[in-house]
């Protein structure tokens, strides 16, 4: 059956008939996880260029600018399709779903979404961007493809080249692939691979300006964005700083403690001067780096006094370190444990 544009309130009707789902699904910890769409009630759909519903394979297709809204969270695409199923293993009763039907699905329920083309996905705090996506609504997973895969919220943006996993009841994110995560105070981590953790966090402030102009409810739970809460780096991993790039082959960072550790190959590089090791830490609040030795290890190191690098940098230097480009800066990177 195939719904034109035109036919708005036919199309609105049988919507609401087959894409209505019981509010009994369990959703978990949705507080922290914006974009999260297991919670129960329905999903409304629209489209620019038609609604087609195909009944023996149980999907409902809409194209051109579609949309579907599920309580706070809004999926956008050049198309849209909802899998749905028998509930609970009953036999499907197509007889119910008509314009005439009422609110309740008679006995459907859809379990995925899949969006095509300049996919949006997004809340009030909370966006992502891909060319192609899928949220599974029994795993609680929106996995994205294609180019700029990008996942912002208010607190860091995450980016990635081949692919991105949101895991809302998880409270956890993957992308793969040049992946690189930017707090919004400017640090960065970036690796083949990023597992990006979330908790909790309060709602924003009255008068907070939103990332996606929907309106919410100030005392809407779905409100709060999930707090970046640590970050594991495996593969071709860097971290930044002011002053000094850290390399290694995997990492953990913890934004609350601004601290990265990173193991491997370790190699801490500022302008010309090198040191390597097995091991490093990097605090990304105050800049300073430090290499760790290993058991039995002897840290290596090629320290350039006079590389220009050092002496261009500028900022205040922690207490009790010597500015760079001073003649004390080479004695702090020295193999004794410490860079800056």
């Amino acid at each position: 059956m195939m719904i034109g544009a035109s036919a708005v309130s036919a199309r609105v009707t049988l919507l609401s008939a087959v894409l209505s789902i019981a509010a009994a699904i369990p959703f978990g910890s949705v507080r922290a996880q914006q974009l999260d769409m297991t919670h129960g009630g329905p999903i409304d759909i629209t489209a620019s260029d038609g609604i087609e519903w195909r009944q023996d394979q149980r999907e409902v297709i809409a194209r051109g600018n579609a949309r579907a809204v599920r309580g706070n969270v809004t999926v956008t695409g050049d198309r849209l399709i909802a899998f749905y199923r028998p509930k609970n293993g009953a036999e499907p009763q197509p007889a119910q779903i008509g314009a005439n039907a009422d609110s309740d699905t008679g006995g459907n329920e859809i379990y995925r979404v899949q969006a095509e083309g300049h996919v949006h996905i997004f809340t009030t705090t909370d966006q992502a961007q891909a060319d192609h996506a899928v949220y599974d609504i029994d795993q609680s997973v929106l996995v994205m493809h294609g180019h700029d895969l990008k996942l912002t919220t208010p607190n860091d943006v995450l980016t990635a080249r081949d692919s991105m996993e949101y895991w809302s009841q998880k409270h956890m994110a993957v992308a793969r692939g040049n992946a690189v995560v930017v707090t919004n105070d400017g640090r960065r981590v970036a690796a083949d691979t990023l597992v990006a953790y979330t908790t909790d966090a309060p709602p924003p402030p009255a008068g907070a300006t939103p990332v996606a102009a929907k309106p919410q409810a100030a005392d809407d739970p779905l409100g709060a964005s999930g707090k970046l809460e640590k970050v594991e780096a495996y593969g071709n991993v860097s971290v930044r700083t002011l002053t000094d790039t850290a390399t290694g082959d995997r990492a953990v960072y913890v934004p609350d403690t601004g601290i990265a550790r990173l193991g491997g190959r370790v190699r801490i590089t500022r302008g010309q001067n090198q040191l390597e090791g097995s091991e490093a830490e990097v605090n990304m609040k105050t800049g300073i780096s430090r290499l760790l030795a290993g058991t039995g290890e002897r840290i290596q190191g090629l320290v350039i006094p006079n590389d220009e690098t050092s002496k261009q940098l500028t900022g205040p230097s922690a207490p009790g370190q010597p500015t760079p480009g001073q003649p004390g800066a080479a004695a702090a990177a020295k193999p004794a444990g410490a860079a800056r």
